[in-house]
């Protein structure tokens, strides 16, 4: 167990890359080494970090290179969860100057401590019964402030449509008006009539919210009430809150992760995290089943790389961690169904907000079109073919056209 490690990448810039690994190795881990008597030596050593590799990517001014550098932690520097884990590799770090934790690398002897996603991919399928086809998800187009009525009225229009997730605004955190477990409890009621009416399950994905010290009673009084997902604001609380609530048993529900204040971690391309690792790799371990992150398609559009790669960290196969659905956001209407498909394939959520409130003929409308799109795109047929058989997708070409 001791000698096992973690890969840790940065991406940064220095005169000596190799020099810049090596200070980063110790001051991470011992603080000081060449200083220290053999003694000291000898008694720290297990825990020094190492220099693990540098990459030079180009020469800047000044004779300064910008590359990537990788540092080996011993595992027993950390407890085994994420704050221990993010402090130790990157807390004070991330204060020098120009540098991006990009990546890291775990050995299954540090992965073991986390249960990840309790459902995963797998375990929501079964759920809705959904296996050969994207899932598809719809978005209330508002929460805060309507009266709890005009929110029953939205949540059967979308379900009547054929989704197979409806989820609360991020925001929704002022709930008077519609309180949390009654909402679930109307909700659940209302989404079995409607699978009465099309034969298809869906799932609401309420936005679980309060202090932190409520927030795991709060899940299990929701699991109780028959919820049948929770939405969760992953960075506003912490990934250690997730990997809490993921691993009690008590909340036997999927949790769909929302990517709120990612903004500010991951667009420079001198600071923070990359995306891949901050919404992909450390979503998933925490335990997350559903994780959202910006489409490449939309206005806050992420680099279709770095979507991709993000996408892969969720769902390549892991011997210790289920598969965790990803969810491209942002920007989805109808058309982009055939482009989302290319490059996300069948295990996603098509998401959709003003895509589906957005039709000419409402909500319900709306879903049917993406039905017919998703239906259509695993087929093998044209949108155009689909549309000859689907007024609602007809429509829906009509108003947003086909992929860009």
């Amino acid at each position: 167990m001791s000698e096992q490690r973690i890969l840790v990448t940065y991406l940064t810039q220095a005169k000596d890359l190799q020099k810049k690994a090596e200070a980063i190795a110790v001051g991470m881990t011992v603080g000081s080494w060449t200083d220290l008597p053999a003694a000291k030596q000898a008694e720290l050593r297990p825990y020094l970090g190492e220099a693990a590799g540098v990459q030079p990517l180009e020469t800047l001014e000044n004779g300064v290179t910008r590359g990537t550098v990788t540092v080996s932690y011993p595992i027993r520097n950390f407890t085994a969860d994420i704050p221990s884990l993010l402090t130790g590799i990157f807390g004070k770090l991330s204060m020098d100057g120009k540098i991006k934790l990009v990546d890291i690398q775990f050995p299954e002897a540090f992965l073991a401590a986390f249960p990840g996603p309790k459902f995963g991919i797998d375990g929501l399928r079964d759920r809705l019964g959904a296996y050969r086809r994207p899932l598809l998800m719809s978005i209330f187009k508002s929460c805060l402030g309507l009266p709890f009525e005009d929110l029953k009225t939205q949540f059967r229009a979308q379900a009547l449509g054929g989704v197979d997730l409806v989820k609360d605004d991020e925001i929704f955190f002022a709930d008077d008006r519609a309180p949390f477990l009654e909402r679930i409890k109307a909700f659940g009621k209302i989404a079995a009539e409607a699978e009465q009416e099309t034969g298809k399950p869906v799932l609401y994905a309420a936005n679980l919210t309060g202090p932190t010290h409520e927030l795991l009673d709060r899940a299990k009084r929701a699991a109780e009430a028959g919820a049948h997902c929770l939405l969760f604001n992953v960075l506003a609380y912490g990934f250690d809150v997730l990997h809490r609530l993921a691993a009690d048993p008590d909340v036997h529900v999927p949790i769909m992760a929302h990517p709120a204040l990612a903004g500010a971690l991951y667009p420079s391309p001198d600071y923070g995290i990359a995306t891949p690792l901050l919404l992909g790799k450390l979503m998933r371990i925490a335990g997350a089943d559903l994780v959202l992150f910006p489409s490449p398609y939309g206005n806050v559009a992420l680099d279709k790389g770095e979507a991709l790669q993000l996408a892969a960290h969720l769902t390549e196969p892991q011997e210790s961690l289920r598969r965790s659905f990803p969810v491209p956001s942002a920007g989805i209407h109808p058309g982009l169904v055939p482009q989302l498909y290319a490059d996300f394939g069948i295990d996603q959520v098509v998401n959709a907000g003003g895509g589906i409130h957005g039709h000419p003929g409402g909500a319900t409308a709306g879903a049917k079109a993406f039905a017919a799109a998703i239906d259509a795109v695993v087929a093998g047929r044209t949108l155009e073919q689909a549309a000859a058989e689907s007024e609602a997708l007809a429509v829906a070409l009509k108003k947003w056209g086909g992929s860009k």
